[in-house]
């Protein structure tokens, strides 16, 4: 039998299997390849577009800074010696045997010589120099400059307070190139990336040699990452450590590289990376880190300090200077070491370096943040005309009215007052807090704000929002109400202070007591106000009608509703020590409102002006009425519940003010102003419990251990038109002559004055007791 042939195309198609089967795993490899390209050149694509869209225009949301005022120095400048070093360690200078650069500063007796800063100010440049000042005692004599020529006016750089942070909590100041010391940028690139101007974002050559630095070492000693790779993990990317953000990290830093030269991306990472921990604030950049940890500007630091910041980049939290000082102080003396061996100092600089301490200063140093409660009332006012997004992401420059100097002795004085008085009644006064507030007394400028006991609690603000009653600090609104109908009274007239009985709606009896539980008769209205006679005051407010004394109120600057109660006259309102502020600030302006402000202007982060916060006042009262009002409040110092302040004051120095305590002694109070300066002061315990304290054995305390701090300047009435001044009887209220025993000289608005006479043996022996009004009124 024959045999059967193979079909020629059985045979064809076994020859060519293999041939085909190779073609099409080619073909299917091509395709995968062409799929992969196209793929990643749409994830190159979106990167590039996401590496150009972060990192041209605005790179970081910035915070707005707040300042305090400028300290102006003049001949003749009321400020010692001991006040200028107080504002010099706010702003972080040196003290030095000889000024030598910026930021420093020598004392020798009377005589400082210091080297500013300068300052981009809105009005003008003030440039870095040598200033030589001489003072003379309390006051500043001369101000010159490095050859000691004088100069009529220099200004400080502006104490940083603080700032309005975005929602991530990240802070940065901002530095450009051009401002960072060569040897920081030194330091950083012979310890995290020393071909960083060789290479393009990746460095094979660079993770080798760290590869082999860390073999020798037996310890991680360098990283491979490029400063570029690392400004791509921290700007773009999560701190995520993975395979997938590392495959991404490299491509992108290439890319970064394309777009931007060197220098830009070195200035980027210098803004951008991260150094430490401020409680919740992050801080991010050399320039935040160098007032951080050193508590000046990156420009003054010395080559061991640039050599620790530079060190903290590789793990700020396990390095951290104060927390572990010895592994800080290893890693900065490695860095000078890598410094040393890379040719850029000298092995006598490198020991010299090394043998520093770490010259870190301590958190509690730092000024930024230190003044939460005036950074509150700042925040607070900037918000009626400013958008949070806005504050907090376009780098304002906020200049505020703080005054460092005032602002730390007020939180001297709350602070060592209600701890002597803790230490003397003991657990009577568990729990005691306090606030104060204190301004320009003419200009209604808010100069310090303490918000507790504790002045840097960033917690409940007492002074803005512990509404309290204010006792007797609402009496002069009542007898304000009753000089002004000048028809029917005047500082002498004769007011009743019998015991009062009313019944009030629900049936109950309100009957208010002296605090002396006696009743006084017939007494002077000067004379009620300044013992602060309950009786009197409510029988006085009673019968010019509560209305009228809850608009003089508001006229006076109280914006919460009052109820027109008799007890209303006797303080049963309740506000807080920013609000009687407000009040007694028309009282010292000689009725004209001045709003209370805490803010001078607002500039853009390139120093253009956005806002003003000018001096503004209206006119609320005629100043002849208030001068009456003043020289009762003037009185109360003198010889009333506040007389206890002249123990450590001169006779020469004038004061007004008025004391206030509230029901049960739950509330002490004091408020008062000299010559430049309206200070309020509370005491009491936040659970609303009773204290063996009065506004004079209290507040006042604190109030007169400021005033005798601050050294101000006495207070003078000025004298308006229609005033005119006559010697007075005191238990008559009859005219009399300036000889006769008991004589006080008294203003009174024009035709007011009394017109009956009583007449005296024109005695040498007079009595003089009264003879502070003849320096007071110009008799």
């Amino acid at each position: 039998m024959a045999k059967k042939r193979s079909s020629p195309k059985s045979s064809s198609r076994g020859k060519n299997s293999a041939p085909v089967a190779k073609f099409s795993i080619w073909g299917l490899l091509f395709k995968l390849s062409l799929v992969g390209l196209v793929i990643g050149g749409v994830i190159l694509i979106y990167l590039d577009a996401t590496i150009r869209n972060q990192f041209e225009g605005k790179r970081w949301a910035l915070p707005a800074k707040v300042y305090a005022r400028p300290l102006e120095l003049y001949a003749g400048q009321p400020i010692s010696a001991a006040d200028l070093k107080l504002e010099l360690k706010s702003l972080g200078y040196q003290w030095v045997s000889q000024v030598g650069k910026p930021g420093q500063a020598e004392f020798n007796g009377d005589r400082v010589r210091l080297y500013t800063r300068g300052f981009n100010f809105a009005d003008s440049k003030e440039a870095a120099r040598i200033l030589n000042l001489r003072f003379d005692g309390p006051s500043l004599a001369s101000v010159g400059n490095y050859r000691s020529a004088s100069i009529p006016l220099a200004r400080l750089e502006p104490v940083l307070i603080g700032g309005i942070y975005p929602a991530d909590n990240e802070d940065r100041d901002l530095v450009k190139l051009a401002q960072v010391p060569e040897g920081l940028i030194q330091a950083l690139i012979s310890t995290e990336d020393r071909s960083f101007y060789q290479h393009h974002g990746i460095s094979f050559k660079g993770i080798a040699r760290a590869m082999w630095s860390n073999l020798m070492a037996g310890r991680m000693v360098q990283g491979g990452s490029t400063l570029t790779q690392q400004l791509v993990k921290n700007f773009f990317l999560t701190q995520e450590r993975s395979l997938s953000r590392k495959l991404v990290e490299a491509p992108m830093a290439m890319l970064l590289e394309l777009h931007y030269d060197k220098d830009e991306i070195l200035e980027a990472y210098l803004n951008e990376v991260y150094l430490g921990q401020a409680g919740s604030r992050a801080i991010h950049g050399f320039g935040l880190a160098s007032h951080y940890y050193f508590g000046r500007p990156l420009q003054n630091l010395s080559l061991d300090q640039l050599s620790l910041l530079a060190g903290l980049v590789k793990g700020p939290s396990y390095y951290d200077p104060r927390r572990h000082p010895e592994r800080a102080k290893k890693r900065r003396d490695l860095v000078i070491g890598l410094l040393q061996q890379q040719g850029h100092i000298s092995a006598e600089e490198a020991a010299l370096a090394q043998q520093r301490p770490l010259g870190v200063v301590p958190k509690k140093s730092l000024v930024k943040g230190a003044f939460p409660a005036y950074l509150d009332l700042v925040k607070r006012q900037l918000r009626k005309d400013y958008r949070q997004e806005d504050l907090a992401s376009e780098g304002l420059q906020i200049f505020t009215n703080l005054d460092p100097i005032v602002q730390k002795k007020a939180e001297t004085s709350l602070t060592r007052v209600s701890g002597q008085l803790l230490k003397r009644h003991g657990s009577k006064l568990k729990g005691l807090e306090g606030a104060m507030v204190v301004s320009n007394s003419q200009t209604g400028e808010v100069v310090a704000v303490v918000g507790g006991r504790n002045p840097r609690y960033q917690g409940f603000n007492r002074a803005l929002d512990a509404v309290r009653p204010i006792g007797s600090l609402a009496k002069p609104a009542v007898f304000l109400a009753a000089l002004e109908q000048d028809n029917r009274f005047n500082l002498s007239s004769r007011i009743d202070d019998q015991p009062l009985r009313l019944q009030n709606p629900d049936g109950s009896y309100w009957q208010p007591k002296n605090f002396d539980n006696k009743s006084h008769g017939q007494v002077p209205l000067h004379q009620a106000l300044s013992r602060s006679y309950n009786l009197a005051t409510a029988r006085l407010g009673i019968e010019l009608g509560m209305d009228r004394v809850v608009d003089t109120l508001e006229r006076l600057g109280v914006e919460r509703d009052i109820p027109p109660y008799p007890s209303t006259a006797l303080g049963a309102v309740s506000l807080s020590p920013l609000e009687v502020m407000q009040l007694y600030q028309t009282i010292a302006s000689n009725g004209f409102e001045t709003p209370l402000r805490s803010i001078r202007s607002v500039l853009t982060a390139e120093g253009e002006l956005l806002s003003s916060y000018r001096f503004e006042l209206e006119q609320k009262f005629d100043p002849a009425t208030v001068h009456l009002l003043q020289y009762a409040l003037q009185e109360t110092v003198r010889e009333g519940t506040a007389k206890s302040v002249y123990n450590r004051f001169p006779s020469s120095l004038n004061l007004a003010g008025k004391t206030g305590t509230t029901n049960d002694q739950r509330d002490s109070w004091f408020a008062g102003f000299t010559g430049d300066y309206l200070a309020v002061a509370w005491l009491g315990l936040d659970n609303n419990q009773p204290t063996p304290l009065t506004g004079s054995t209290g507040a006042l305390q604190v109030w007169s251990d400021l005033i005798y701090r601050l050294r101000p300047l006495s207070y003078q009435a000025v004298m308006p038109e229609g005033i005119g001044y006559h010697w007075i009887d005191d238990s008559t209220g009859w005219l009399t002559d300036e000889a006769c025993p008991g004589a006080r000289l008294i203003p009174f608005i024009e035709g007011t004055e009394p017109q009956q006479t009583k007449n005296c043996p024109q005695a040498s022996g007079a009595v003089k007791v009264k003879n502070w009004f003849t320096r007071l009124f110009g008799g």
